[in-house]
């Protein structure tokens, strides 16, 4: 089983979306989702990324955002990032002799260092799904291979 935490802003757009996009392919995963900001702790995912993920099947509505803390480094196996920025700041918490790796979404479809655009200020709903549902298979794909 792998675990995986996936990382955005604020928790309430991509991380919650890549999040509900891999359980759909792996409900048998350890998965979560967090910010690094905490404007937005103990909300629903915004409701436009809501009303885009359910019309592809996606369901967010029980996921409640959280703030990423260092404890997340012993958690989880690997924590994907939705940008460099993101990367950075969790990077900025990384406890001393931990090796957790820290990897962009974009890098499992061979886009290393491409963000996933966030749709809160984009407004493009659809085409970061499209993105984050690519990036979805690629990691299944690539973890099924490790």
């Amino acid at each position: 089983m792998s675990s995986i935490l996936f990382v955005c802003l604020g928790n309430i757009c991509r991380s919650p979306a890549a999040e509900a996009a891999v359980r759909q392919r792996r409900p048998d995963w350890d998965l979560d989702s967090a910010g690094t900001g905490s404007w937005h702790v103990g909300k629903a995912p915004y409701g436009p990324m809501q009303d885009a993920a359910n019309a592809r099947g996606l369901d967010l509505s029980k996921l409640r955002a959280r703030q990423f803390a260092p404890e997340d480094f012993a958690r989880f196996e690997v924590i994907v990032a939705m940008d460099e920025q993101n990367a950075e700041d969790i990077e900025a918490l990384r406890p001393d002799g931990v090796h957790t790796p820290v990897v962009l979404f974009t890098d499992h479809i061979g886009e290393d260092g491409m963000p996933v655009p966030d749709p809160y200020y984009t407004r493009d709903f659809d085409g970061c799904l499209d993105l984050i549902e690519a990036c979805a298979d690629g990691l299944v794909a690539g973890l099924a291979r490790d």
